[in-house]
């Protein structure tokens, strides 16, 4: 056997026996030990054996994989054979994906798998719940994905527009719920926030959860709350978010989300206390980052909150004798400054904790 074919084995095997684990695969700087580590689902290897694998991988997929009718594909499905052959052509493509997330040609082979399965749901009577549970393998597949610390899988656009897909399908086939959705969908929050948390900024992941929240909120369902599932989701969703971006407050695109969900929240004391929470964190540490301070200001500007500010940062810490203003020029182009001045003239009368 040769380094390459070694190589593409090796990853094989730990995709083949994955089941419905999360992988956190990483890529190992070379050295003179093993370019291959595992411990339980913590997968090391090294971009030298990633790249043999997938030499093996590709020359296989084009040779055998793209060539299958919709039969081939459906018989490629692990619940319908157990065979090694049928095993290597299904990890064939995720070692293709681990190596490069944007393989279009890759991701498309899955979907017409799955495809090709969705088309015979009804040929027996336990086949959704098959499908079911080859959906939820993919998305955990996916998830070992984005939630690795890997170059450009966290922020893929090929692999979060792939995961919305399964999810679609996932629900036309599951019975639905308000508590099941609001599970999913907190579920789905997660895995955006660690891959949010591995790739800073990231707006592919973002522009996901926005996406989902949009397609949780137009499904169907009896509820005996009046308000609209977006409403719902929402209120849930603010808290774990803003907890995420005040832990992140250099990370625009999670305070973009957060306007997005109190966008969706008609209770205006939800947007009250959110608004004010974040001012408080930013008056009592001293923070002068913009992109908090964007929040603030479009929060403050969107949703009429000046009061909110004028509680928080224009008056004393009894309320009642006005913090003196600093001086700095109005911008149109940065209005959030004007804001950051109010705050920094409270610190210089008060100082802040950071400070202390």
């Amino acid at each position: 056997m040769t380094i390459p074919d070694d190589a593409f084995q090796q990853l094989a095997s730990v995709f083949a026996s994955r089941g419905n684990e999360i992988l956190e695969i990483e890529i190992i700087p070379p050295s003179p030990g093993s370019p291959f580590l595992q411990d339980g689902c913590s997968i090391g290897i090294t971009k030298k054996l990633l790249v043999q694998a997938y030499t093996v991988a590709r020359k296989l997929f084009f040779k055998r994989l793209m060539p299958m009718t919709g039969d081939d594909l459906f018989a490629n499905l692990p619940n319908n054979s157990q065979s090694h052959g049928i095993i290597s052509d299904l990890v064939t493509t995720e070692i293709m994906l681990l190596f490069d997330c944007e393989h279009l040609t890759a991701c498309n082979w899955r979907k017409r798998r799955l495809v090709a399965a969705l088309a015979r749901r009804h040929d027996a009577p336990d086949r959704r719940s098959q499908l079911i549970q080859i959906l939820k393998t993919e998305l955990t597949l996916l998830q070992s994905y984005q939630c690795s610390p890997l170059h450009r899988h966290t922020k893929s656009p090929t692999l979060w527009s792939h995961r919305l897909w399964v999810l679609k399908q996932l629900l036309k086939l599951e019975d639905q719920s308000p508590e099941t959705l609001l599970a999913l969908e907190r579920a789905e929050l997660a895995v955006v926030l660690r891959a949010a948390e591995l790739h800073p900024k990231n707006y592919y992941a973002f522009t996901y959860m926005r996406q989902l929240h949009a397609l949780l909120a137009m499904i169907p369902v009896e509820t005996k709350d009046p308000s609209s599932l977006a409403v719902l989701f929402a209120n849930k969703l603010v808290d774990p978010v803003l907890d995420w971006c005040l832990a992140n407050p250099r990370d625009i695109s999670g305070w973009s989300f957060g306007i997005y969900l109190l966008s969706h929240v008609p209770e205006r004391q939800l947007q009250v206390d959110a608004v004010g929470r974040v001012l408080r964190f930013a008056r009592d540490v001293g923070w002068e980052g913009e992109s908090l301070w964007t929040f603030v200001d479009q929060a403050v500007r969107q949703f009429d909150l000046e009061s909110v500010v004028e509680d928080t940062i224009l008056y004393d810490k009894e309320g009642h004798e006005p913090v003196p203003t600093v001086a700095e020029p109005s911008s149109t182009k940065w209005p959030w400054r004007a804001r950051l001045a109010r705050a920094r003239a409270y610190w210089a009368v008060y100082g802040s904790s950071h400070d202390l």
